[in-house]
């Protein structure tokens, strides 16, 4: 039996997941959560966010730091913390995750609109109240206004990553889980399928589809 991710396909913590199930070579099948019907994963974690990790053993992790850490504990090998790296990975993980988030996400806004527009009126509605709740009224509208801004804000927060892979693969050298963070997060520009990481930044476009090779077999399931 095969560990479920529950996920929902533009989020970029479950992109990350994705990656380091394939990287550890853990069997896996993706359940899409519908944005609505949230039923099967509220049973299988106890709440309502993702992603949200089942593993064979029934045991379920949701978060994905946490689940990052609990791979790392059951499937030790291959480490996603280089030799002498493992604190820099930590740290870099976090700042990925939630500081360079903020301004890639304001990118990534207008198409995540689209994405639960084309899914229905009420999933949008659903989406634009939960990020309306979380940063206030207009929030939605008026980020997408600020295109500019926001790319001018991305590129900044994107700049020392591509400056860094100029002449490495990865982020240290050797694939952890910085890189991971990292993947998720430009996962923001092509989860579309058009790849919308700025064309200057050919350092980044290429550890993006470096990353991306990663694989392993994924069982689609309609949640």
């Amino acid at each position: 039996m095969a560990a479920k991710l529950y996920q929902f396909h533009g989020s970029p913590f479950c992109a990350k997941v994705r990656k380091l199930l394939a990287f550890k070579g853990v069997e896996f099948e993706v359940v899409e959560v519908d944005y609505l019907e949230r039923k099967e994963l509220v049973l299988a974690s106890g709440q309502m966010m993702v992603p949200a990790l089942t593993l064979e053993s029934g045991e379920t992790i949701v978060d994905s730091a946490r689940i990052a850490t609990r791979l790392e504990e059951l499937f030790p090998e291959p480490s996603i913390f280089p030799q002498g790296w493992r604190g820099v990975h930590i740290a870099l993980a976090d700042y990925i995750d939630n500081q360079l988030e903020e301004a890639v996400y304001a990118v990534a806004l207008a198409d995540e609109l689209a994405h639960y527009r084309r899914q229905g009126v009420d999933r949008e509605a659903l989406w634009r109240l939960i990020r309306e709740r979380k940063f206030g009224a207009g929030f939605v509208d008026r980020t997408i206004a600020n295109t500019a801004a926001n790319w001018e804000r991305a590129r900044i927060g994107l700049a020392p990553f591509d400056e860094q892979l100029a002449n490495l693969p990865f982020l240290t050298g050797r694939i952890g889980l910085a890189d991971f963070s990292l993947y998720g997060q430009l996962f923001y520009f092509a989860f579309t399928g058009e790849m919308k990481i700025p064309a200057e930044m050919k350092n980044l476009r290429a550890f993006f589809d470096r990353v991306d090779r990663i694989s392993s077999a994924i069982e689609e399931s309609d949640g």
